[in-house]
């Protein structure tokens, strides 16, 4: 009698239990065909991924077979390998959580993916997506769709931002893969030097490596405000760059001006307040996951409004980290909100 119950439990404990599958559809296609050959590498201690309820029903998360394989097939889905170099996927989180509140529930994805080129002397870093999505069912009441529908989007923003991205020229072993970060950090000039070179720098890379632009000089107005780089005849404002350095100090380029970068043991920061990085009505888009127990997001090249590095009001609320491997921010967990 007690193996009857058993079994009966047992299947109904089955039939309770669904699966939504992670369609990779999208196109991913880098038309310049560059990769000879693509690896995925899943260093996740367990392929499960998690799920939501619906209704009286567990919704697991899950790729059709298998992560690499699932990403591998998609990738050469739609490009075309020929002679070139290595790209490397490397799967670090894929977590999806529930939280039930009184009358609703809100799931989460927590996702964290990087790619690197392989070469001969091991693995160069290109880029990472280290992000947490949230829906909730009182606005979403498939959520284990969306939330499906978010992991293949944001494995396909990683490969799309990687295409466009130079791999550094730090390589590390495979054994090291699971230890990059750190790894890299520890080799970025900026984050152990006391020298800055003045000028400008037109990428995050290119900052955190203390690569300034040849041949650029910084020109103020009458006003002391920095507003262009000057090389000859051309002439760039400012706002086309990631950061600056004048008489030694370093600049985080905003939307609405630019503002001083510190340091401290954790880090690169600069002091502002949400509307100063993500100015209300703006028509740009703006990525905003979670990394290191924060934020991250993008930074919008819009106008600059100059005369904001002389109007800011007091001290600003909070430190907003920068992410040296990708140059986003990292946005402290409550950031915006009101204290």
């Amino acid at each position: 009698m007690k193996k009857i119950l058993f079994f009966l439990l047992a299947s109904i404990f089955v039939i309770a239990q669904k699966t939504e599958t992670i369609n990779l559809s999208k196109s991913i296609k880098d038309s310049r065909n560059i990769y000879s050959s693509f690896t995925v590498i899943d260093q996740r201690e367990s392929p499960e991924i998690g799920g939501v309820q619906f209704h009286k029903d567990q919704v697991n998360i899950a790729f059709e077979n298998n992560a690499s394989g699932d990403i591998k097939d998609w990738f050469t889905k739609y490009n075309k390998l020929g002679s070139g170099e290595h790209l490397v996927f490397l799967i670090e989180k894929i977590n999806i959580s529930e939280e039930k509140k009184d009358k609703f529930q809100i799931g989460k994805l927590d996702f964290r993916a990087s790619t690197f080129i392989k070469k001969e002397d091991g693995y160069h870093f290109l880029f990472k997506k280290d992000t947490v999505a949230t829906v909730s069912s009182r606005e979403t009441p498939y959520m284990a769709q969306s939330l499906a529908k978010k992991v293949a989007l944001i494995c396909a923003d990683l490969l799309k931002d990687s295409y466009r991205k130079m791999s550094w020229e730090f390589s590390i072993s495979e054994s090291e893969l699971a230890n990059y970060e750190v790894l890299l950090k520890d080799k970025l000039d900026i984050l152990k030097t006391e020298t800055l070179k003045d000028g400008v720098y037109k990428d995050s890379h290119n900052f955190f490596t203390n690569n300034v632009e040849s041949g650029f000089t910084l020109q103020a107005n009458d006003k002391g405000i920095v507003t262009k780089a000057v090389n000859g005849d051309e002439k760039k404002p400012v706002r086309n760059f990631y950061a600056f350095v004048h008489n030694g100090i370093p600049y985080k380029v905003i939307p609405m001006g630019y503002t001083e970068i510190f340091k401290n043991e954790k880090g690169l920061f600069i002091e502002a307040r949400k509307e100063d990085l993500f100015p209300e009505g703006s028509s740009n888009t703006i990525a905003i996951g979670t990394a290191a127990g924060g934020l991250v997001g993008g930074l919008i090249a819009v106008a600059i409004d100059a005369s904001f590095t002389k109007k800011k009001r007091g001290i600003p609320e909070y430190e907003v980290y920068l992410d040296p491997l990708t140059g986003n921010y990292i946005l402290p967990e409550n950031f915006g909100k009101a204290k």
